[in-house]
């Protein structure tokens, strides 16, 4: 019951929020954002994070985490979104350096999203083996991609029409969805490794989120960088190569036990 009133108001809150991003668009631009292009635009958004999702989702498919929960993880991630602009804004009026303001906001989305995704699955009683987290940032991780991917391709489709955003789709699909896939995972694979070792899970969370900025802020750059499809394909296909690691990682962390102690054998006399 508790899961889906946090997943109705995490709705709520995603309708409030694109109701008020669209009274932010100039005059001369809101007969252009119709139904159609925010359709397009959230289709286009969500079904590659889907994807992602399903896949990860068919890994741990012998324990599966409940649907409900699963949902509320995604939404998590998507509200998740408009949590981190009046922190990313704060980073540009703090500094006029590139690198600390594409520092500050890895730091600000990964620290956002663990947190939520802590709140309303990680401390739940469906959070009871290591996989567990590793699942549930995953699936925060693509509602916060899929909102993001949304919000970019709006943007695009009312600058170029629904062909440039169809065509900026696919490069969304292997990019940002890529990039918040492979982060939130560092995050992950720290708790899930110190799921039995109670007393060292904050170093190794510590270790997660500063690995998940570095992931995040080195893609920022490269892309930023980038002066044509081919270079930045070929940025892509670095974080592909961190995804084939992560699928390995992946089996090794299913096979975590809690460490049984050895009983003491008493010899005879």
């Amino acid at each position: 019951m508790i899961p889906n009133i946090f997943a109705l108001a995490g709705a709520a809150a995603l309708l409030l929020y694109w109701l008020e991003l669209y009274q932010q668009f100039p005059a001369n631009c809101l007969i252009e954002l119709d139904a159609k292009v925010i359709f397009f635009a959230l289709v286009g958004g969500i079904l590659p994070a889907l994807l992602w999702l399903w896949f990860w989702l068919k890994e741990d498919a012998k324990k599966p985490e409940p649907n409900s929960l699963i949902l509320l993880a995604f939404l998590g991630g998507m509200v998740a979104v408009p949590l981190t602009i009046p922190f990313e804004q704060a980073a540009v009026a703090l500094t006029n350096n590139e690198f600390s303001v594409i520092f500050l906001w890895a730091l600000t989305e990964e620290l956002i999203k663990y947190i939520i995704i802590c709140v309303v699955a990680l401390n739940s009683r469906f959070c009871d083996e290591p996989i567990d987290a590793l699942i549930y940032l995953i699936t925060g991780a693509l509602g916060f991609a899929a909102l993001e991917n949304s919000l970019y391709l709006m943007n695009s489709i009312v600058d170029g029409g629904i062909f440039v955003g169809a065509m900026n789709t696919h490069l969304r699909f292997l990019g940002a969805s890529l990039l918040h896939l492979v982060s939130s995972s560092a995050v992950g694979i720290a708790l899930a490794f110190s799921f039995y070792k109670k007393k060292r899970q904050m170093p190794y969370l510590i270790l997660g989120i500063i690995a998940a900025t570095i992931l995040h802020t080195v893609f920022n750059l490269f892309i930023i960088e980038t002066q044509n499809i081919l270079e930045t394909l070929t940025v892509f296909s670095y974080y592909w190569f961190i995804v084939i690691i992560l699928i390995f990682i992946f089996e090794r962390i299913k096979l975590l036990k809690k460490a049984v102690p050895t009983p003491i054998k008493i010899l005879p006399n």
